[in-house]
């Protein structure tokens, strides 16, 4: 065992980085022979461990793609019995093999990366005159919702309408009163 180590994450799972060992995991979308950075999340050196996000930050794990392979089949049936309900399928996970190359604690935090706008185009757009913004937000909000329309009264399988509760006893008594006279 390696006296400095790091615990890397990587498709959201985590893993043991030594300098000089392979690691498989979830396919990686760089090319084989690319060089790849790593996030730390535990790093161990000399007894030292370090968990704080901002010394993290400091922890440089670079690896290289050494192939792309697929994992083992995994076989999948579903079935229900006395159903006749039956259903197979297979899965392969793509995986990439990577070589450790370096695990080690930098002095300071590397430099964010560089942005491809100019710093004059960042100028430029936040000289834009108030107005143009306002008119933008205006029209960026969404107009007031209108309440739902009613449906239909539900219909009979003779096609009038159903009648409810109070409909049908006031029916009623129409008839006896007819029926009577």
């Amino acid at each position: 065992m390696a006296e400095n180590y790091a615990i890397i994450e990587t498709g959201g799972k985590q893993y043991r980085a030594e300098r000089g060992g392979t690691l498989l995991v979830e396919r990686l979308p760089e090319d084989e022979g690319a060089k790849v950075n790593l996030r730390a999340v535990m790093f161990r050196a000399d007894g030292k461990v370090v968990l704080e996000p901002k010394e993290l930050e400091k922890v440089k794990v670079e690896a290289t793609i050494a192939e792309h392979l697929r994992g083992p089949k995994v076989r999948i049936f579903k079935h229900r019995p006395k159903k006749g309900y039956r259903r197979r399928a297979g899965h392969r996970q793509g995986l990439t093999k990577l070589e450790v190359t370096e695990v080690k604690m930098l002095t300071r935090r590397p430099a964010a990366k560089k942005s491809a706008e100019k710093p004059e185009e960042k100028k430029a757009e936040e000289k834009k005159p108030a107005a143009k913004t306002a008119e933008k937000k205006a029209e960026a909000k969404p107009a007031a919702k209108k309440a739902p329309a009613k449906k239909p009264a539900a219909k009979t399988r003779s096609g009038s309408t159903r009648k409810t509760s109070s409909s049908r006893s006031a029916s009623s008594s129409t008839r006896t009163k007819k029926e009577d006279s």
